[in-house]
């Protein structure tokens, strides 16, 4: 007599506590995608710990990452295909309580979310010499409001929300980047772990996204489950946020989204930001 095997696998998905992530993972979250013999658990941590996190650790099974961390966590993960967070022609900004130049910003301390975000990468490819100090990244608008430092550097929702404080923007890198290379600007991404097998990772790389086309299927209650992570943004700015950084890029990144990510990371390289070479590869 033959007995079913009922082993299940579990897969550890680690990703930011953010409105736009949370649509992302909403299907596989609320079970309402559901993979047989497997079963996610999900830990919500800001991205910079995640970074450290799977540098450090190849801690989680899947995780949430900056491509600017990518090269330093190659070795253990590989890039999924799906899942990423790109700029169409914006992405993170530099903004200060007043108008000045960029010349005077260049003389300045700004306030950055951290060294391995990909926000950073681009700060240190427009202007390598800038000197920074790493600030949560919800702290920065607070911060640079209370006269701390003299501008900073935002991602996330404060991109729609800067100017509610008083703020003025002094420059999008996603238009820079797209002036300079003509592609958009990837920011963030997910990578699995390649201990996991080819096979496991092709399983959970579908899983995923099959979340995020269930979520844009099924945009009002997707949305309205990703608004408990939307750290006090009203429904219409918390839909226009997600529409930033989930569409059909986060499906399938596309030939530029792809070769975006890999000029990215070789530009980082060549300017001596980052010490490895990217050895770009995909699941999915």
């Amino acid at each position: 007599m033959s007995t079913l095997n009922t082993e299940i696998q579990e897969i550890s998905i680690a990703h930011s506590p953010d409105s736009d992530d949370a649509f992302m993972f909403y299907g596989l979250a609320t079970g309402k995608v559901r993979v047989p013999g497997y079963k996610f658990t999900h830990v919500l941590t800001d991205i910079e710990t995640l970074n450290h996190k799977a540098i450090n650790e190849a801690f989680y099974d899947v995780t949430a990452i900056s491509f600017h961390a990518y090269p330093y966590l190659q070795d253990n993960y590989t890039l999924m295909a799906c899942g990423g967070s790109v700029g169409e022609n914006y992405g993170p900004m530099i903004v200060a309580p007043r108008r000045i130049t960029l010349e005077e910003t260049k003389k300045k301390t700004l306030a950055v979310p951290g060294t391995l975000t990909t926000a950073y990468l681009a700060l240190k490819l427009y202007y390598p010499d800038y000197e920074t100090v790493t600030v949560p990244f919800d702290q920065i608008i607070p911060d640079v409001v209370a006269g701390k430092y003299d501008a900073g550097l935002i991602i996330h929702e404060g991109q729609l929300t800067y100017a509610n404080d008083g703020l003025v923007k002094l420059l999008d890198l996603g238009v820079w980047w797209r002036e300079q290379t003509g592609l958009p600007l990837p920011l963030g991404g997910n990578a699995i772990r390649r201990k996991l097998g080819q096979e496991t990772m092709e399983i959970t790389t579908k899983a995923l996204h099959d979340s995020i086309q269930l979520a844009l299927d099924n945009r009002e209650p997707a949305l309205a489950y990703a608004m408990q992570f939307a750290r006090d943004l009203d429904t219409a700015t918390a839909n226009r946020f997600v529409g930033m950084y989930v569409n059909e890029r986060t499906l399938s990144y596309g030939e530029d989204g792809r070769e975006a990510i890999r000029k990215l990371l070789d530009m980082g390289f060549e300017k001596g930001i980052i010490p490895h070479k990217a050895n770009v590869d995909f699941v999915g």
